[in-house]
């Protein structure tokens, strides 16, 4: 007889646990394998359903929120609508500052949720420092005047421990048998987490941060605008920590959104521009690996939350 699943007490407890499934189309015979964390299997369809609740328990434990308290957060989307889906089971009001560089159904997703949502203009709808820094600022004045607590994802090092549980998922489903893991840089937070969580298990494991060609900033270029939502903040962020990265790998988005739309039509993929990102560098270096040898990533969101942009539409 199937098992049978466990009623759960809250959608809460649906975070994580996320599997990891085998690339097959995409992957040349002679190369690693590469396995694909299925991170759109999360409540909201993202990863940073992880580091969202991670970032509101460890508040409230130490009393940095407390029963009835406001959130404010700036985001791209994703770790808003995570926020949302979290404030909104646990009581808290939540004020989110976004953008019109990001999709529509991320920001129609974080008011579903009950979020309010302040935007900012982007210059052609496009990614760079300004913007990103023009947020945070915005994030800082309703802070000023609401007294909210500011969950300020680029500098909260609380979401390190969600993902050094990822890691620890990834090395139990793999059995330890996994030489690299590549992930694509936003708050550095998922990559550091995972990397010090696999590196204390093998630190032989090699690990490739991923970055925009067109905002290469870790890599030490020019800093410029791009369409990789989620990711390439402009700057080097707070939470980078170079020391556990082997190599960083620069994917431009025109790339990334061709590998996106590749793994939907070949593999059944459905995820967004980051996703085809981390695949194109895992592809790279799962070719220098060979064949006997594992490549672990992320996918990091589902592509529902792009169907109105240019990656999907039409």
């Amino acid at each position: 007889m199937p098992q049978s699943t466990p009623i759960h007490t809250s959608i809460l407890e649906r975070i994580g646990g996320t599997p990891l499934v085998e690339l097959r189309s995409v992957v040349p015979r002679t190369n690693a394998r590469i396995l694909v964390k299925i991170e759109s299997e999360n409540p909201t369809g993202s990863m940073k359903d992880r580091m969202a609740l991670a970032m509101i328990e460890a508040a409230e434990k130490d009393g940095r929120l407390s029963a009835g308290g406001n959130v404010v957060e700036y985001t791209g989307g994703s770790t808003g609508i995570s926020l949302a889906l979290i404030c909104g089971v646990k009581g808290y009001p939540l004020h989110i500052v976004t953008s019109d560089a990001f999709s529509i159904e991320k920001r129609d997703h974080m008011r579903a949720l009950g979020a309010n949502l302040t935007l900012v203009k982007s210059v052609d709808g496009g990614m760079d420092e300004a913007l990103t820094r023009n947020m945070i600022e915005t994030a800082r004045q309703i802070r000023e005047r609401s007294g909210g607590f500011w969950t300020d994802q680029l500098n909260n090092a609380d979401q390190l421990g969600a993902y050094r549980t990822m890691g620890d998922e990834i090395w139990r489903q793999t059995e330890g048998r996994i030489d690299a893991f590549v992930q694509s840089v936003g708050t550095a937070a998922s990559v550091r987490g995972v990397a010090e969580s696999l590196r204390e298990k093998n630190p032989d494991i090699h690990i490739v941060a991923v970055e925009p060609g067109e905002s290469a900033v870790l890599s030490g270029q020019a800093s410029g605008a791009h369409k990789i939502e989620g990711i390439g903040a402009g700057f080097v962020v707070p939470l980078w920590e170079p020391s556990v990265i082997d190599e960083i790998a620069t994917v431009s988005t025109s790339e990334a959104k061709e590998m996106a739309r590749r793994l939907a039509r070949t593999e059944a993929m459905f995820a967004g521009t980051s996703t085809g990102g981390n695949v194109i560098a895992a592809l790279k270096v799962a070719k220098r690996l060979g064949p006997d040898a594992t490549v672990v990533t992320l996918m990091c969101d589902s592509g529902i939350k792009y169907l109105s942009t240019d990656l999907y539409k039409g």
